[in-house]
Parts: C-alpha cells; structure tokens; sequence
C-alpha cells in the first residue's frame, strides 16, 4: 500500500494521539503484551494464516497492525469510525489510511472492526497462543497426565477398573494446557486431508468436537486422528456408523476391533500430553464400548447418517 507523506504523518499523529487518550485500556491489558496481541489478532482473518502477527506480537498494537494489516483479509473485513478519530487522516473513509487508522487503534471500541464470516483462528497464532501456555503451565496440570497414566497402568490386564459414575456426557474443559512433551516434533499437530470420502463422517468430525483444522485430521505421533478439538488440547476419534443395526454377534466383533485402535490411539495422545475423546453417533453404542473399557472418554455425538 502506497501513501502520500501528508497522508502517513497525519496517520502517525492520530496514532499516537489514540496511545494517549487510552489509558485505561492499558491499564486493564494483561501484563504479556504480546499474548494481548495475539488474542486480539486470534478473532481477524489473516491471509498468512497469523505469521506475520506472531512475529510482530512483542510490538505495541498500532505498530503491529502497521506492519500486518497488508497481511489481513481485505474482503472480509469492515471498518467504522465510532470516536471520529480518524476523519484527520482521512477525508472519507475509502481513502487510503483510513481502514488502517481504525484498525492500529490501542483500545478495543466495539463496532469498529467488522469480520464478516466465521473466522477460524490462524495456524500460527494458535500454535504461539498454545507455546506460551506450555511455558505458563501450573505444576498441578503437569502432574494430572502422569497421575492418570499410573491409575491405568496400575491396573493388571486380568482385573476389571472400577467404572466412574455416570452422568452426562464428558467434554475436556476449555482450555487445557500443553504439556512439556508437545515440543517433540512428533507430537505436533501436522493437518491432512481427511482420509476417505465419507461426507457424514467428515462432517461430524468437524463440526461436533469442534475441530480446530477443518476438511483435515491430525497426525500427532504417528496416529492419525479425527479432530483436534478447538481452545483445548483433546484429540478425537469419531465414528459415525450405524452400529445399533448389527446383530450381536457383529457387534462384538466390531467393539474387539474398535477398541484395539482405540487403545492405541489413546497411548498416543496421552503420550504426548493430550487428552483422548471418542465421538460415537449412538448412546447404545456408547454403552457397548464404556462396558467394555469404563476409562475410556466416550461422548454420543448424535450425528445423522
């Protein structure tokens, strides 16, 4: 983008102007500046999938929208003026500099940057949001994973674990934080195509957790998963099948399948610090494979086939 001096120095001034008149948005800012930035930058859209805001979040917020807004979303993006502001950069608000000057504004004004569409958090930023909760993990979550490996491993293949009460359907709570053994290069989320062309199935995996890479599972340590579920660090498999049609005797059959993938699944997340769902369209279905593994974390989707 291209400017006429006059243009950029009236910019400037109406930033800085903005910086000053804002106290007490900074006053409520959180003390990491650059996660603040990289919250706000979370619900944009950006054409970069967020590379640029990452590497520009430990800059004040005018200066990062200066040097990132080349990378946003033009199309899907509306800006207004609410304080009038910007009418000193700008005659009209196609001129340009105007969106720009509404966009580096340090406090928050509702109304005054609009995102049309649904805005699905970019790969970059997430994966910076979710380093700094690695770093900023209590000692408490980092002893969870290990204590609910050894209640598991504690029990011996010949006895039966004690089931947990029933109740309504779990979800993983949001957001959970990463444990230290995510840095390995194996337990990074890789995004790939979802396998097969099964459109219900697809559909549910994405929509239900939901996931935070839509049209794509996840490779984490050498599985391939459904889902990764979005704001949390919980792994999904979905199955969709119309299990409550087969007979018994294919019903068992299909339980001994299910849960030797699912065990192996499992023993991948939770070596790499994540929780593990399994979506199932159907309670009866549910009930079959908790009867049979009550530590599992089973969830009835309800999905249509």
């Amino acid at each position: 983008m291209t400017m006429r001096l006059p243009t950029c120095a009236a910019l400037l001034l109406f930033l800085s102007t903005c910086a000053a008149s804002a106290p007490s948005e900074r006053e409520r800012a959180p003390q990491n500046p650059r996660v603040f930035n990289l919250r706000r930058a979370a619900g944009l859209p950006w054409t970069d999938g967020g590379s640029c805001v990452v590497r520009e979040a430990a800059q004040p917020w005018p200066v990062l929208a200066e040097r990132c807004f080349h990378t946003l979303d033009h199309d899907r993006v509306r800006f207004n003026d609410p304080t009038r502001r910007c009418a000193v950069a700008s005659a009209e608000a196609a001129a340009p500099g105007f969106g720009l000057c509404v966009f580096a504004a340090p406090e928050l004004i509702a109304g005054a940057v609009i995102v049309v569409g649904v805005v699905v958090i970019g790969v970059a930023i997430q994966e910076a949001l979710d380093a700094h909760a690695l770093r900023a993990g209590t000692t408490a979550e980092t002893a969870a994973a290990p204590q609910r490996l050894s209640a598991r491993q504690a029990t011996s293949p010949g006895q039966t674990p004690k089931p947990k009460p029933s109740g309504q359907d779990w979800l993983p709570p949001v957001p959970t934080e990463p444990r230290e053994r995510e840095r390995l290069p194996e337990c990074t989320p890789v995004p790939v195509p979802h396998a097969g062309n099964d459109a219900s199935h697809n559909a549910c995996a994405d929509t239900f957790p939901p996931n935070r890479y839509p049209g794509m599972d996840v490779l984490v340590n050498g599985i391939r998963f459904d889902a990764l579920q979005v704001g949390a660090l919980a792994l999904w498999e979905i199955k969709t099948h119309r299990f409550d049609t087969y007979n018994d005797f294919v019903r068992d059959h299909e339980i001994e399948n299910e849960l030797r993938q699912l065990h192996e699944e499992l023993n991948a997340a939770t070596a790499c610090g994540y929780d593990f769902v399994v979506g199932v369209s159907t309670e009866e279905h549910k009930r079959a494979l908790l009867d049979r593994d009550p530590e599992l974390r089973v969830v009835a989707t309800r999905c249509p086939r």
